[in-house]
Parts: C-alpha cells; structure tokens; sequence
C-alpha cells in the first residue's frame, strides 16, 4: 500500500493519479474529508481506503507492515494566514508525528516543504547546503513552519531509511479549482478572461521590476508527480530537494500564453498589491534544479508555454480533472 497525505488536494490528487495509470492501486488516502469541495479530486481513481488525518496514527499502527510508501502532502497551505498555532498544529507537529512513526516502522518518505522557506532570496535558491537552513527568514508563518519541519529533520539523529523534503516553488496544474485565493495565477487568469475577456495583474511596488515583470519558477503539477514517482523508486540520496522548473518567467509571460492558449485578444490590466502581503511579497524565485538531476532524475521539465497549452486546452476548458 502506499499512503498519500492531503489526498484530496491539489498536488497530492494528481500523484494518485500518476500512481493509478502505473498500476498502483492500494493507494490509502488521508486527508479531512469533511471538505466536500475537494473530493471531486478523488472522483474516479482507485484507491484501496480513506483514512481521516485524525485518525491516521492509529490505522498506521494496525496497517503499517503493509505500507510500502508514505507521501506526507498534506499542509496547509494559505500564505495569508497569519496565526501560528494554525500552522504549528497541521505542518509542524503533525509532520514531527508522521517522521516519528516512518522511523519507527521502517517506512520511506517523501513530504512536501517549499520554496516559501527561501525568504527573500537574499541567501539564494539553491538546495546544496543545509547549514543555510537556520538562516533563511520566510516571509510568513506558513513558510516559518514548513523551515522549521526542515531544521528539525536534518537535525534528527534518527531517520526514515529513505526521506526526501520537496521544496516546491510556483506550482500550476489541474485539480487546483477549489484553492480560492491560493490557486495560481493561471487558474485566476483563465476564469478571469472566461468572464470579462481581460485580466488583472499585480502592480509592482518594487522600482527594479516593471508592473508584470515580477518573476517566478513556475512548475507543472504533471512534472512535480514525476519527481515523486521517481523517489518512490529511486530510496537513496536522502535529503532536501528543490522542485521547480529550474527557469524564472515574468507574470506577464504567464499572462500571454494564457490568452494565447485561449486564441482570446490580450487585455491585461493592473492592480495595486493588497496591503496585507505586499511586505511579504517575493518579486523574484527560481529554483537551482542541479541536485536533482546530480542523483538521476532524467525528465527535463515542461516550459511555461508547454504546461499553460495543456493545463488549459485538456482540462480548464473541459472542465476535466486529473
């Protein structure tokens, strides 16, 4: 059996997925399902039990001599959240919890951190050295709390046999529809050209990056489940893994292959950034890919353009998920 964590979420729904067209079946799911809507995420797919989060520490306890695989992706994820505790609660503790339990029963492990925890990027993206990581200053308790989980885990002296923390950066893809604020610009983008045939970007209120010209790395959902695939069977190198594209875009590149893979004219407009996170607002990320690929991992990733046509054209316009 191999277990997924917020499975009816975003990124950890589309690994089902990936895991079902390879034929692995006896994926037990875990999340709150009391989301009802999330749960046409799981619509479909094959699965051998849900499993509630509070519930997952017992069951593991009676099941866990037939888990073969633990993918921790349940998180939670809103960077508007501004309450500690929340994140203390759902990343922090119940990660400790799920690193505890992997060790005790021999299980390997793939969770999910993110680039969230790189700050400012004033110390840089890259993944090679973690005595950076009590350096890093996140702008915001969620990224704060998925730092921490990554201090604490390098520092333990016992480990699951096999563990890798993704950072993931700027991630975009199908079956992100119920994330509200959290989904990406693209997903934003889509529903707000669909409407009005014009969209609104962020102004920029930092004098070196014109108004669009804020850059991301941003990441298909498809290429991030490869790279989970991949750990699944790959069980050494251990350690903290970015995962992005490898390659910055503007908002505004964003913005056109949007309307491009519409065939819609451009009408892109501007808005000031809310108060509330224009403090805290990353105006620059882009992952450095080279650990990854130094360990094996063949795949090259989709270009912008690449992911916007498919994300688009094969599931928001059919209104499909993956």
């Amino acid at each position: 059996m191999i277990v997924v964590t917020g499975a009816a979420g975003f990124i950890a729904s589309a690994l089902v997925s990936r895991l079902n067209a390879a034929n692995f079946n006896d994926v037990v799911v875990v999340d709150n399902f009391s989301v009802e809507k999330k749960l046409r995420n799981l619509e479909g797919k094959k699965l051998r039990e849900y499993v509630d989060r509070e519930d997952f520490f017992a069951w593991l306890d009676e099941h866990h001599a037939q888990v073969e695989f633990v993918f921790h992706l349940g998180a939670r994820t809103d960077t508007a959240e501004m309450d500690p505790a929340v994140f203390d609660l759902l990343n922090l503790n119940y990660s400790k919890q799920m690193w505890l339990a992997c060790c005790q029963y021999q299980l390997p492990l793939v969770y999910a951190s993110s680039a969230a925890t790189y700050g400012d990027g004033a110390l840089g993206y890259s993944d090679a050295d973690d005595a950076l990581l009590p350096l890093y200053r996140p702008l915001n308790p969620y990224g704060e709390s998925k730092n921490d989980f990554d201090n604490w885990a390098v520092e333990q002296a016992e480990k699951p046999y096999f563990w890798a923390g993704l950072k993931f950066f700027n991630v975009y893809g199908p079956n992100e529809y119920h994330k509200g604020r959290m989904a990406s610009v693209i997903f934003h983008a889509f529903q707000q050209i669909q409407q009005n045939g014009s969209m609104t970007l962020f102004k920029s209120h930092n004098p070196d990056y014109v108004d669009g010209g804020q850059m991301r790395d941003f990441v298909y959902v498809k290429d991030v489940v490869e790279v989970c695939y991949f750990l699944m069977h790959h069980r050494k190198d251990s350690g903290l893994y970015n995962l992005g594209s490898g390659t910055a875009r503007t908002f505004m590149d964003l913005a056109l292959n949007t309307f491009t893979a519409l065939g819609a004219p451009v009408d892109i407009r501007f808005r000031d950034t809310p108060e509330d996170i224009r403090d805290k607002y990353q105006y620059y990320t882009q992952a450095d890919m080279r650990k990854l690929h130094s360990i094996g991992y063949p795949n090259a990733f989709a270009t912008l353009e690449e992911g916007i046509r498919d994300y688009v054209q094969q599931y928001l316009l059919p209104d499909q998920y993956y």
